[in-house]
C-alpha cells in the first residue's frame, strides 16, 4: 500500500542543476499548524538507485528556503559528493500565523529561531525545533531516495539552530556546522528579544536553546565546524563566537572555529567556504554506519 505521506507534498518548482534537481515543495505541517515550503537538491546519484545522505540547512533572519539554494553555489559540490540538501523556511507562514505587531524583522515571520514556543500566542505555530528535528526529516525520508545519515548546518539564526539541534541530539546527526552563528543568544539582543517572546522569562528554558551553554555541558560530542567573518557588522553585539570558544575550552570539546579577516555576514562569505563545509560533512557521512 502506498504510504499516505506521499499525498502530503506538492512540487511547485523544478530546475536541473549539475546533473541533479533543485526542487521546491509545499506541505501541510501538523507541528506548525500551517502550510510550509521547503527546497531540496537531489544530486544525480539519487536518480541512479542510490540512497544519499542529507545535509539540512537552516537560514537566518528574514530568509526563506530560497536564499541558500540560490546564492551559496552549493549544487556543484553536492552533486560531486552525492549529498542531498534540504532547506526549510525560517518560520511558519500564512494568514493565520501571528507576526510581530511592529513588523520587526527579528521576531515573527522569518524569525522562528528554531525553538518550540511555549508562550501564547506564539505556541500555536512557532515550533520550528520539532519541525526541523522530526517532522521534516520524516517527510524527506518518506518521499525521496535518501538514507538516514543526516548532518545539519546554517547561517546566523540558522547557525544557532543547527548547533542547538546537533548538540541536543548528537546521535541523530553525524556532524554540524555553522556560518556566523548566534552563539550565545541568552546574552545578545536578538536572542533575548526572541526568547522573551517565545519562551517567557524562564532562563533555564532559554539555556536549552543556547549553543554555548549546551556545548559547555555536552557529554557526547558531535563534530562541529564554525566559520566567522571578522568584518561582520554583527560580530560583537549579536554573534559572540568567543563564547563558543570558551565553552569548548572549558569542556574539552573538539570545536573547529575558523575566523576570517575581511569577510562579512553575507552570502559572499558563505559561498567562499561552503565547499569546505560540504566536504567536512561528507567525511563524517563516510565514517558513519546506517
Amino acid at each position: 500500500m502506498m504510504n499516505e505521506k506521499l499525498t502530503l507534498i506538492e512540487n511547485i518548482s523544478s530546475n536541473k542543476s549539475f546533473g541533479g534537481w533543485n526542487k521546491q515543495y509545499t506541505h501541510r505541517s501538523e507541528v506548525l499548524n500551517c502550510t510550509m515550503r521547503f527546497a531540496v537538491y537531489l544530486p544525480p546519484q539519487a536518480s541512479m538507485g542510490v540512497k544519499v545522505p542529507v545535509l539540512y540547512w537552516l537560514s537566518g533572519l528574514t530568509c526563506t528556503d530560497e536564499n541558500f539554494m540560490q546564492k551559496a553555489g552549493v549544487q556543484r559540490i553536492a552533486a560531486e559528493l552525492g549529498v542531498a540538501i534540504v532547506a526549510p523556511d525560517t518560520s511558519p507562514r500564512g494568514e493565520d500565523v501571528i507576526d510581530d505587531p511592529d513588523q520587526a524583522y527579528d521576531l515573527g515571520l522569518g524569525a522562528g529561531f528554531y525553538v518550540n514556543a511555549t508562550q501564547k500566542p506564539w505556541n500555536t505555530h512557532y515550533r520550528m525545533y520539532d519541525y526541523v528535528l522530526s517532522e521534516l526529516p520524516d517527510i524527506i525520508e518518506s518521499h525521496f531516495p535518501v538514507n538516514d545519515k543526516r548532518a545539519i548546518s546554517g547561517h546566523s539564526m540558522g547557525g544557532h539552530g543547527a548547533l542547538v539541534l546537533a548538540l541536543r541530539n548528537p546521535k541523530r546527526y553525524t556532524s554540524s556546522s555553522a556560518f556566523s552563528p548566534i552563539s550565545n543568544p541568552m546574552n545578545c539582543p536578538w536572542g533575548q528579544k526572541a526568547f522573551n517572546a517565545y519562551l517567557g522569562k524562564d532562563k533555564a528554558l532559554w539555556a536549552q536553546y543556547d549553543a554555548s551553554v549546551l556545548l559547555r555541558d555536552a557529554q557526547e560530542h558531535v563534530p562541529v565546524l564554525v566559520d566567522q567573518g571578522l568584518d561582520d557588522d554583527f560580530l560583537s553585539r549579536e554573534l559572540k563566537p568567543e563564547t563558543l570558544e570558551a565553552a569548548a575550552e572549558a569542556n574539552g570539546y573538539p570545536l573547529e572555529l575558523r575566523q576570517h579577516a575581511g569577510y562579512d555576514h553575507s552570502y559572499y562569505f558563505i559561498s567562499s567556504f561552503v565547499e569546505d563545509h560540504l566536504r567536512f560533512h561528507a567525511g563524517f557521512f563516510e565514517k558513519s554506519t546506517t
